[in-house]
């Protein structure tokens, strides 16, 4: 059987404490589930008032550069619903600027510059 296979080939990392919910990884390993996975993007996260107070002042970049916050507003929707996993909040305009390139974004403006 193919789940015995990938099975076979995971193994729990070292310390890695155990997973309350591996759902979404045995979907993507090809195992059977008790349910199709459901994760919840960080822009799912927007209409939620905890995400809106805690960007709220708070330049985007530097939202993205700390990870204190990028981990509270990605586990902000998990708290709420039952989901299987959830997307690490950052963004893709944050690899232009590791790369030294000036990139904005204006608050109100859809595009950035």
């Amino acid at each position: 059987r193919s789940s015995d296979l990938s099975m076979a080939c995971y193994r729990q990392p070292v310390g890695f404490p155990e997973l309350k919910n591996d759902t979404f990884l045995r979907a993507a390993r090809g195992e059977e589930t008790p349910h199709v996975p459901v994760w919840c993007m960080r822009q799912a996260g927007r209409y939620l008032p905890e995400f809106r107070e805690m960007r709220a002042g708070q330049d985007f970049f530097t939202t993205c550069r700390t990870p204190e916050a990028c981990c509270e507003l990605t586990l902000q929707p998990l708290r709420r619903f039952p989901l299987d996993a959830a997307i690490i909040f950052s963004d893709i305009l944050v690899i232009p600027q590791a790369l030294g390139m000036e990139v904005t974004m204006v608050p109100g403006d859809r595009k950035s510059t």
